[in-house]
C-alpha cells in the first residue's frame, strides 16, 4: 500500500490592504497551486492585526484568517509574507512593526524557509542586519527587464532574462546587501536587486518584485492612485506603471492625465481609460515566476523530514 506524502505546510501572512486582501490570495494561491504539481499543499492563512484595516477589512480577516499569535504555537514548513502599501517614512513607525519584527525573529528558528516579498522583504532585511530602505523620487512602478546574475538553487531552470513587475517607492541598496553577506540572484536593468537572499537557519528568500501579479495588477494600482489624486488625497498625478501599456493605450492615459490636470474631480473616473497592457492574457513573468515557486516547493520537500526535530528543538516543544 502506498502512502501519500504529507502536504507541505505553508503559512501565508497577507498585509495587504482591504481592497488588495483576496487579490493577493488569489495571485499567490495561484501560483502556489500551478507549481506544486503532484505535491500536495497546505496554506493557512495568518495576519498581524496591527494592520489597519477598516472595519469591513477586520470582518473579512476574521472570516478568512487566523490571528498572527496562532503561528507562534504551528508547525509550517515555509512561509510567504507579503507586503504591505507604507503608511510611514521610516519602518519602524509604522503601527504593524512590532509584530512584523517578532514575525522574521520567528521565521529564522520555525522554518525551512521563508520567502519574503516587496515591504516585507525590506521588514527583514532591516530587523536582520539594520540595512534600511532608501526611498526613490518617484515610485518604481511598470514591467522591468531582470536579468539573472548567478547560478542558485532557487533560480536553477530561470531563464537568463525575463521581465517582472515592480511597483514600490523604496530600494535596498545592492551594495548594502552584499556587504552584509547576501547572495543577489537576479537584478534588473534599472539596477536593483530583484531576488536575494541569505544563509540561515531558514532559508530566507528575498523578492523586492511581484512575480506573483496577475496581468491587470498595475493598471488598477494606476487607477487606485488616479482616484486619490482626483480625490485630492495626494497632491502630484502619478506616474503611468512604465513598459506596461501599449501606445494606444499609452496615448489615451496621457490624454486623460492632461484633463485631470485642467479640472481635478474624482467625476473623471468614470472615463478612467481600459487600457490594454502590452503582455496579454498570460504575461510573460509567469513562467519564470513559477519556475521560482517549484524550486522553492522542492526545497521545503527536501528538508521537511528532518524539520521535525529541528523545529522541536528550536521551539522547546
Amino acid at each position: 500500500m502506498t502512502i501519500a506524502p504529507a502536504p507541505i505546510v505553508i503559512g501565508f501572512v497577507n498585509n495587504m490592504q482591504d481592497g488588495a486582501l483576496r487579490t493577493a490570495e488569489r495571485q499567490f494561491g495561484d501560483l502556489v497551486a500551478v507549481a506544486s504539481r503532484e505535491r500536495p499543499v497546505e496554506i493557512r492563512y495568518y495576519a498581524v492585526p496591527d494592520v489597519p484595516r477598516s472595519a469591513a477589512g477586520r470582518a473579512q480577516v476574521r472570516r478568512r484568517y487566523e490571528d498572527i499569535d496562532a503561528l507562534w504555537q504551528a508547525r509550517v514548513d515555509g512561509l510567504i509574507v507579503t507586503g504591505a502599501e507604507p503608511v510611514a517614512p521610516a519602518l519602524e513607525d509604522e503601527p504593524y512593526w512590532p509584530g512584523l519584527a517578532k514575525l522574521v525573529d520567528w521565521a529564522e528558528g520555525n522554518t525551512i524557509s521563508t520567502i519574503w516579498s516587496c515591504l516585507a522583504a525590506h521588514a527583514a532585511v532591516l530587523r536582520i542586519d539594520g540595512i534600511d530602505r532608501r526611498p526613490y523620487g518617484d515610485k518604481m512602478s511598470g514591467v522591468f527587464d531582470c536579468v539573472k546574475t548567478i547560478d542558485h538553487p532557487a533560480t536553477d531552470g530561470m531563464p537568463a532574462r525575463w521581465r517582472v513587475p515592480h511597483s514600490r517607492s523604496n530600494d535596498i541598496p545592492k551594495d548594502a546587501l552584499v556587504a552584509k553577506g547576501y547572495d543577489i540572484l537576479a537584478e534588473t536593468d534599472e539596477g536593483g536587486a530583484d531576488i536575494f537572499a541569505k544563509p540561515g537557519k531558514s532559508r530566507f528568500l528575498f523578492i523586492q518584485g511581484h512575480p506573483e501579479y496577475d496581468t491587470g495588477a498595475l493598471r488598477r494600482e494606476y487607477r487606485r492612485d488616479v482616484t486619490r489624486y482626483l480625490a485630492g488625497e495626494r497632491e502630484d498625478y502619478p506616474e503611468m506603471p512604465r513598459s506596461y501599456f501599449d501606445e494606444p493605450s499609452a496615448a489615451s492615459f496621457a490624454a486623460f492625465r492632461r484633463r485631470a490636470e485642467d479640472h481635478r474631480a474624482i467625476d473623471l473616473l468614470g472615463d478612467f481609460p481600459a487600457g490594454n497592457p502590452v503582455e496579454g492574457t498570460t504575461p510573460s513573468w509567469r513562467a519564470p515566476a513559477v519556475r521560482l515557486y517549484e524550486n522553492w516547493l522542492s526545497l521545503l520537500a527536501q528538508r521537511k523530514t528532518a524539520a521535525p526535530a529541528r523545529l522541536r528543538s528550536s521551539t522547546g516543544r
